[in-house]
């Protein structure tokens, strides 16, 4: 009965998603009625006995207090100043500084093709500094998509491979990442260089081929000209930044591998830290540049609102994912799926297969794919300890999968941005996006068996 009532409320909660309901309240929603039927029906107990309220009604409510104080305290907080950090980079034109450099060897390429195939590669580059999915694709729509355009690649392709270019959140400051080194109980910067690196690293040209395959596979059966054309480009503030403004987004990322384990040990550094000091040096790099102290204050508030944007959207939805699985966890959903996959004699990597595929539908459903990790992430230990598996090797693909997949859905919002800029369909987009995402897909499961069968 537990089983039923979890799939039923699971049902729904997707269904809801689907509709484009704030995942926040639906999970929460979903996770104290599923904690209350627990506790009702004499499945299990919300919190335990020194934990307790006295109340069933209000130890759901308690568990979503400490669970917020223990999250804000530190995963949290690490989101947070990251988030903020990329606001205020934004906001002073230095992420556009970066992707205009960085860009600009891409141009000495003949094909237009390996050029598109290049503009992924480093896009994927640039999102090691720019965590946002949407966020980055709006800058490369502006600055590289006319350029792949007027070299003759049709809109179809150069939008494909823009908004697919942080396919993979791979980033030690990126939120999923965060929360996957956090539950695996692994320092972000040990997860990102030993298991993140090797997948992305064979990515780069197993999804760079088949981009430069499938868009001009598709180009030419569609009946498009590869032809030269000018495309009008337009410029706005951001575009004024100095050129060197493209070191500020990297100083944060070379601070947390730089005093890491991978080189300098005896001086410590974390993320929280890492985003100040690359705050601290923007604001004198602007302060410089404008010679105006209120400006340069008043855009300081941007990171401060930025922070406040982390916690109402990010951290909300990992305490809302917590809250989801303690739900599942209560009426015994998990136990029950564990045993019967041991039953069905699925051993840890088929349960690895299994939670990823649960994670990879999910974010195709729901075009997102944060809600659909950040839901089933809490569960992972547990399942992996059930079935023999580090839960690295869990978290690893499903973290990966909800990132792919989101390219495969045409309500999410990178697709959903990229097609409105670019003037194309998001339904003809993700025609384009699909075969090269199938690709790093199994490249990331691939991969997760050799980490398996090698002891990584």
């Amino acid at each position: 009965m537990g089983v039923v009532i979890s799939a039923v409320i699971t049902f729904w909660v997707g269904y809801l998603i689907y509709k484009k309901y704030k995942p926040q309240p639906v999970l929460f929603m979903g996770g104290m009625i599923m904690m209350w039927l627990a506790a009702i029906l004499g499945y299990s107990q919300i919190l335990g006995a020194k934990a307790s309220t006295g109340s069933i009604f209000f130890d759901a409510f308690e568990f979503m207090r400490a669970t917020l104080s223990s999250t804000a305290g530190k995963l949290g907080l690490n989101i947070m100043s990251v988030g903020a950090f990329a606001k205020y980079m934004d906001k002073i034109g230095a992420s556009r500084a970066l992707v205009r450099l960085t860009i600009r060897p891409l141009l000495a390429l003949k094909s237009p093709y390996i050029v598109m195939s290049g503009t992924w590669i480093v896009g994927m580059l640039i999102g090691l500094c720019i965590n946002s999915a949407s966020g980055l694709a709006m800058l490369l729509m502006v600055t590289m998509f006319p350029i792949l355009v007027g070299l003759g690649v049709s809109r179809l392709s150069a939008t494909a491979a823009v908004a697919t270019t942080l396919c993979f959140d791979w980033s030690p400051s990126d939120t999923g990442t965060i929360l996957s080194a956090e539950t695996a109980g692994l320092d972000p910067v040990f997860y990102w260089s030993h298991y993140q690196v090797p997948i992305v690293a064979v990515a780069f040209v197993v999804v760079g081929i088949l981009h430069y395959l499938t868009q001009k596979y598709m180009d030419k059966r569609d009946g498009h000209v590869v032809k030269p054309i000018e495309v009008e480009t337009t410029k706005d503030e951001a575009d004024t930044a100095p050129a060197f403004y493209a070191i500020l987004p990297v100083i944060p990322l070379a601070l947390i591998l730089s005093f890491s384990s991978l080189w300098i040990t005896w001086i410590k550094m974390n993320i929280v830290m890492a985003m100040f000091i690359g705050l601290f040096i923007g604001v004198c790099c602007e302060y410089i540049r404008w010679r105006d102290a209120k400006k340069v204050f008043d855009d300081i508030q941007t990171f401060f609102d930025g922070l406040g944007m982390q916690m109402a959207n990010v951290i909300t939805l990992i305490l809302a994912g917590q809250t989801f699985a303690k739900g599942l966890l209560c009426l015994g959903t998990i136990n029950a799926m564990i045993d019967g996959s041991k039953g069905l004699g699925f051993g840890p990597m088929a349960m690895m297969l299994v939670m990823v595929a649960i994670i990879a539908g999910s974010a195709i459903v729901m075009g997102s794919g944060n809600a659909p990790f950040f839901a089933f992430a809490a569960l992972t230990p547990a399942v992996a300890a059930a079935t023999g598996l580090h839960p690295v090797l869990m978290l690893l693909p499903m973290h990966f999968a909800a990132s792919i997949m989101r390219n495969c859905s045409p309500i999410t919002a990178v697709i959903v941005v990229s097609s409105g800029m670019g003037g194309v369909s998001s339904f003809d987009l993700v025609k384009r996006t699909f075969i090269p995402m199938m690709g790093a897909m199994i490249v990331t499961i691939g991969m997760t068996f050799f980490f398996y069968y090698t002891g990584y």
